[in-house]
């Protein structure tokens, strides 16, 4: 069954001009506020979208700073070890007995009447 038009005339009254006014502002209305949060909906993304970027890029910054720290603390103890070392040695060189044993073994200086034999280290070939 089809739907029958209503023939309706519309009356040019005061209260349909008033009525007509009000239903016209009530879209504008209706248009600002949807106008209102599409702008506050951009805005809140532009802020969030910028603040999420700046969290990611500190973050990377951050586990990079970290892992340059890592590889500072490994040299760190690293030199420290070697100082440490080279205050052994240096202990080690004031000691006369010390110095002497190095220039023996090292450079094949003996004492009085006392004869040294170079043997290499290598395997013999056959």
């Amino acid at each position: 069954m089809p739907l029958k038009k209503k023939n309706v005339a519309r009356l040019d009254s005061n209260y349909m001009q008033q009525y007509d006014a009000y239903i016209e502002r009530q879209k504008r209305k209706k248009q600002r506020l949807i106008r209102r949060l599409v702008l506050f909906s951009i805005a809140t993304a532009i802020v969030l979208g910028s603040l999420a970027t700046y969290h990611f890029n500190q973050r990377a910054l951050h586990q990079e700073k970290e892992e340059q720290y890592e590889q500072l603390q490994n040299e760190m103890a690293v030199l420290e070890q070697e100082e440490k070392n080279l205050k052994e040695e240096i202990n080690l060189l004031s000691d006369e007995e010390y110095v002497l044993e190095i220039a023996r073994t090292n450079y094949f200086f003996s004492k009085e009447g006392e004869l040294i034999f170079n043997i290499p280290d290598d395997k013999p070939s056959y």
